[in-house]
């Protein structure tokens, strides 16, 4: 039977959480009203039905300078805002949480994938007609709804909600949980992104962590080892703003939300109870269920006239990878080895030990890693 005392501790620390989780949620509320918003959805037509209550979003990562001051941008060497005007992006992942809300998969999409963009109007009222492009082209072409309408083709799954980030609203992210943890195994000397890192476990500030996401001149492996540095980077941000330092400090918490919302840009449909709730679902996610991959590719280097090089999907696994996102199945298969014969007599045979559980084998074609993976990790 508890004691009185421990009766106290018990309902105290229940109605703290309770306290907590309601400064968490007002803090939350007083910033989702300052999203800025983007008509992302319009015009789009014979859209992909929605099999599930999962939910999809297209996180676009853009080169947009806002909120970056004249010091930064040129510690960056990224030029000026007006250099960035009419919008290009680098950064296209497929984020898709389980309708439980307990799971979420993280799918890079290669900027230079050939699509077919549709026959689109320009911003000069012209009409354009369906060509072969790259798929960041869809983006500088038509903003958000061109690139949703090619995704949607391209993968067959809707899309839910759309979120764009610039380079300063990614630095004060990272910056207000005090620095992002990465890893190289080799030395970094990018002259294009301008980071110099020797190998070995670093910490880096919002303007060091925007030149590591950037850097893709240094290992020939390009934008492909680009994204996979990216997926690592993406790994431990989560891990850093899911650890109990951020979720049970409202403080932290609503300065990380803050940053994370100055300069975000969403649709229109994404409304703050939208985001609290998602938020409440996915407080008890852990790194360990969120995989991050790149879309299985079967060609790097296929060279087209007028577009130059570009980059195939593999005909059969990306398919397969976007059904099983469609219909919310697990993308990894766990298969727990039968005991053998030998071993399941021996087992019987001596009541006095337990059976030991076998360990399951993790089936993995798609290539994937974890967020609770050590950041050291090799690139796939």
């Amino acid at each position: 039977m508890k004691s009185a005392r421990a009766t106290r501790i018990i309902t105290s620390l229940s109605i703290g959480v309770i306290a907590l989780s309601a400064i968490s949620w007002i803090g939350l509320g007083q910033i989702t009203g300052s999203l800025k918003r983007v008509d992302a959805f319009a015009g789009l037509n014979s859209r992909p039905e929605k099999a599930s209550s999962a939910v999809n979003y297209l996180l676009v990562g853009s080169d947009n300078r806002a909120g970056l001051t004249a010091a930064e941008l040129k510690t960056l060497r990224v030029g000026s805002t007006a250099s960035a005007a009419g919008g290009r992006s680098d950064t296209m992942l497929l984020v898709h949480i389980s309708k439980a809300r307990d799971k979420a998969v993280i799918v890079s999409l290669p900027r230079d994938t050939l699509v077919t963009v549709p026959q689109y109007v320009a911003s000069n009222g012209k009409t354009i007609a369906a060509q072969q492009a790259k798929l960041n082209s869809a983006f500088s072409w038509g903003g958000a709804p061109l690139l949703i309408q090619v995704v949607e083709a391209k993968t067959n799954l809707r899309i839910d909600h759309y979120v764009e980030i610039g380079f300063g609203g990614f630095a004060k992210v990272v910056d207000s949980l005090g620095g992002i943890q990465v890893c190289s195994k080799v030395a970094i000397n990018d002259p294009k992104s301008h980071l110099v890192m020797t190998a070995g476990i670093h910490t880096l500030n919002g303007i060091e962590a925007l030149k590591y996401i950037r850097t893709r001149d240094f290992d020939g492996m390009g934008d492909l080892g680009r994204m996979q540095r990216q997926q690592q980077f993406m790994s431990s941000v989560i891990k850093k703003a899911t650890s109990t330092g951020v979720l049970l400090n409202p403080v932290k918490f609503i300065s990380f939300i803050n940053a994370a919302m100055e300069t975000v840009k969403t649709d229109s449909s994404l409304n703050s109870s939208d985001l609290v709730t998602l938020a409440k679902q996915m407080r008890n996610l852990s790194a360990s269920k969120v995989r991050t991959l790149t879309v299985p590719l079967s060609n790097v280097n296929f060279s087209l006239p007028y577009i130059g090089s570009t980059v195939l999907w593999d005909p059969v696994l990306a398919p397969e990878l976007f059904q099983k996102l469609r219909d919310d199945l697990p993308i990894v298969t766990e298969v727990v080895p039968t005991p053998s014969a030998s071993s399941s007599k021996a087992t019987s045979s001596s009541t006095s030990k337990a059976t030991p559980k076998a360990t399951p084998v993790i089936i993995d074609k798609f290539k994937t890693r974890t967020a609770s993976e050590n950041p050291c990790g090799s690139l796939k």
